[in-house]
C-alpha cells in the first residue's frame, strides 16, 4: 500500500536547483515555506501547495529540512572501541600515524563488531547521516545488522595481501599470503551480492583492496575490473601515510597516486581513501611528479577524512584546492565520534588552515563534498539532494533551537553552532529513523554498555599485542592522574 508523507510550510528547505550551482550544472538554493512531499521511498514533490493525497503531515514551521548526509568512509566496526585510548596517539619514528604501532594493538575481538557498529550507526544517523559506507572485515550477520538499524549501508569488505606491524616503533614489516586477498576478494563478492539482494533496498556493497602497501597489483586490478564490470566503486586507501609513501617509492620509483595510475586504476569509479600525502605535500620532497595533476585528469575521487589526521598533526594540502580543481571529493567519519556535522567544521577548519585563506573550504563547499559530492563519489545521483525522483533521505532540524539563534543563516547555524543538538527527525528511504531526536532503531544503553565491556577486553591484553610490552597507561596515559 502506498503511503504519502508531506512536509507542510516549512520555514526553510535546502533544495535542489538543476540550473543552480557556480557554473550552472545544479546546485543547493535555500526555499522558504514550501512543501516537500514523499510517497513511500521516493520524493514527490518539493516547491509551495503539495495537492496531492496525504496520509501523513508533518508541520514544518520552525523546520530546517535539509538532504540526509552521505559518509563516503566509515571503520564502525572498531572504531568506536578506540574513544579514550588515541585520540593523542601518533608514532614520532612512523610520521606521526597511529597506523602501524597502535591500530594493532588496540583492535578490538570481532565479536564485538556488531555493537561497535551499531553504536556508531547511532552517531551517524543523530547527526543526519543517512548513507553511510562501512569498510569493515566481512562478517556473518553483517548484512541485516546493518540493514536493520534503518540506515542505507554500502558495504566496502576490505581484504589484503599482507599485514603489517612494527618490532621496533620505527619500522614497518609486511606479511605476505597472496592467497588471503584473493579469498578476501571472493568473499567480498559474496557478502556484496548478499547485500544486493536484501529486501530493504537499502544495501549495497564497494569493492575494497584495503590498502595500496598491502595488495599486489594483480588483487587491486582483479578489484577494479569486478567492480566496473558490476557497475559499483572501489575504495582503496591510498596516500594517507608518510611511511605508505616512503614504501611505495621505495618499491616502484613511483608515487602512491603514479603507481596506482601506472597499473590502471586510478580513473573514475575509484575512490582513494585519504589522498593527503600528494609528491607536493609540505611534508615530502619528491618534486618531480605531478600527483595533483593526475587525480585531476583521472576523474578517480577522494574520501576526505580530516578528524582522524588533525589530532596527529597532519592534514590535507588543501581540500579547497582538490574541490576547485574538479577532483570528485565526499567526506567519511572514519574515526569516532562518527558525527557528521563535527567532520564537516573540522574540514572547514583544516582546510582554511592549510591554506592560510579564510575563503578556502567555503560552507557551501563543505555542504555540498557532504550530500551530491559523497553521492557522486558513490556512483549515485539520486540521495544527497532534496529533487523529485530522489530517495526519501530526508533531515528536520529545529530552526527555534537555542543554538540555532540568531537565524540569519540556517546552514551555517546548524554547522557551526548547533550542531546534532539541533537535528530532530531524519527518514532514511521514506521511513522515520530519528523521532524528536531518539533513534529508533538502536537501543543506545545496551550497546554502549557491551561496547564498554569489549574495550576492556581489549584494554587487559595490549602489553602483549605491544611490541615494546607497555600497559595502557604507559601507552596512552590518563589526561590527569587519579583516574584508578
Amino acid at each position: 500500500m502506498s503511503r504519502t508523507t508531506v512536509i507542510r510550510n516549512a520555514d526553510w528547505v535546502v533544495a535542489w536547483d538543476p540550473a543552480g550551482g557556480p557554473d550552472g550544472a545544479g546546485g543547493h538554493a535555500y526555499r522558504r515555506g514550501i512543501d516537500v512531499a514523499f510517497r513511500d521511498h521516493e520524493i514527490v514533490h518539493v516547491g509551495p501547495g503539495f495537492d496531492g493525497p496525504v496520509d501523513e503531515t508533518v508541520d514544518g514551521s520552525g523546520r530546517l529540512v535539509i538532504p540526509g548526509f552521505v559518509d563516503i568512509h566509515s571503520h564502525p566496526s572498531s572504531e568506536p572501541g578506540n574513544k579514550g585510548l588515541n585520540e593523542e596517539l601518533g608514532s614520532p619514528r612512523l610520521g606521526q600515524s597511529s597506523l602501524y604501532e597502535y591500530m594493532p594493538v588496540f583492535r578490538m575481538l570481532p565479536e564485538g563488531a556488531a555493537h561497535a557498529t551499531r553504536f556508531a550507526i547511532w552517531e551517524m544517523l543523530r547527526s543526519g547521516v543517512t548513507t553511510y559506507c562501512d569498510l569493515s572485515g566481512a562478517r556473518d550477520g553483517w548484512v541485516e545488522e546493518v540493514a536493520e538499524t534503518g540506515i542505507r549501508g554500502v558495504l566496502c569488505p576490505m581484504y589484503r595481501s599482507a599485514t603489517w606491524t612494527t618490532k621496533d616503533g620505527h619500522s614497518v614489516v609486511y606479511d605476505w599470503d597472496e592467497a588471503a586477498g584473493e579469498r578476501g576478494l571472493e568473499r567480498a563478492v559474496q557478502i556484496i551480492d548478499e547485500a544486493d539482494r536484501h529486501p530493504s533496498g537499502r544495501m549495497s556493497g564497494m569493492m575494497g583492496p584495503s590498502q595500496i602497501d598491502t595488495c599486489t597489483p594483480e588483487l587491486i586490478r582483479e578489484s577494479y575490473r569486478v567492480a566496473r564490470e558490476r557497475g559499483i566503486t572501489m575504495q582503496i586507501h591510498a596516500a594517507q601515510s608518510v611511511v605508505e609513501f616512503n614504501e611505495m617509492t621505495g618499491r616502484h620509483g613511483m608515487t602512491p597516486v603514479e603507481w596506482l595510475d601506472d597499473i590502471g586504476v586510478l580513473a573514475e569509479g575509484t575512490i582513494v581513501s585519504h589522498g593527503i600525502f600528494l609528491n607536493d605535500h609540505p611534508w615530502l620532497h619528491w618534486p618531480q611528479a605531478d600527483d595533483f595533476g593526475r587525480l585531476v585528469r583521472s576523474g578517480a575521487a577522494v574520501a576526505h577524512c580530516p578528524n582522524v589526521f588533525w589530532r596527529r598533526g597532519i592534514a590535507l594540502n588543501h581540500v579547497g584546492r582538490y574541490m576547485s580543481a574538479g577532483i570528485p571529493l565526499g567526506l567519511g567519519t572514519d574515526t569516532f565520534p562518527h558525527n557528521f556535522l563535527h567532520e564537516m567544521e573540522i574540514a572547514m577548519v583544516a582546510g582554511r588552515l592549510m591554506s592560510g585563506d579564510f575563503t578556502n573550504a567555503s560552507t557551501s563547499q563543505i555542504f555540498y563534498a557532504a550530500t551530491v559530492g559523497g553521492a557522486r563519489a558513490i556512483g549515485r545521483d539520486d540521495i544527497g539532494k532534496l529533487e523529485v525522483g530522489c530517495k526519501a533521505d530526508i533531515v528536520l532540524v529545529d530552526a527555534g533551537h537555542p543554538y540555532m539563534q540568531p537565524l540569519r543563516d540556517p546552514i551555517r547555524s546548524l554547522i557551526y553552532s548547533a550542531g546534532d543538538r539541533a537535528i530532530t527527525d531524519v527518514y532514511v528511504h521514506g521511513r522515520k529513523v530519528v523521532d524528536r531526536g531518539t533513534v529508533q532503531t538502536v537501543d543506545i544503553a545496551a550497546t554502549a554498555a557491551r561496547l564498554n565491556e569489549f574495550q576492556q577486553i581489549t584494554i587487559s591484553g595490549v602489553r602483549q599485542r605491544d611490541w615494546a610490552g607497555r600497559s595502557i597507561d604507559e601507552m596512552t596515559p590518563m589526561v590527569f592522574p587519579g583516574g584508578d
